[in-house]
């Protein structure tokens, strides 16, 4: 697992998360499946795509959740 992705939800994170925050988590996840740190120039298009993917696919997840209740309203 990646260790080094925090939790991006209230209560866990004291403030919402920002689009860095949530690109920053996308590209460690994509860093640790694809077992590249820096893609070679040939994968870099399919590397950063998945990134964007997966930072759109964590916004869309955190924007849904509902804490006690409500709603947890991220950027994205």
């Amino acid at each position: 697992m990646c260790r080094s992705i925090k939790t991006l939800r209230p209560p866990v994170l004291p403030e919402e998360a920002t689009e860095e925050d949530i690109r920053a988590a996308a590209l460690q996840y994509v860093r640790k499946v694809s077992g590249f740190r820096a893609p070679a120039a040939h994968n870099r298009e399919v590397f950063d795509r998945a990134v964007d993917q997966i930072a759109q696919a964590t916004a869309d997840l955190l924007g849904g959740l509902e804490v006690r209740g409500q709603a947890v309203r991220q950027a994205g």
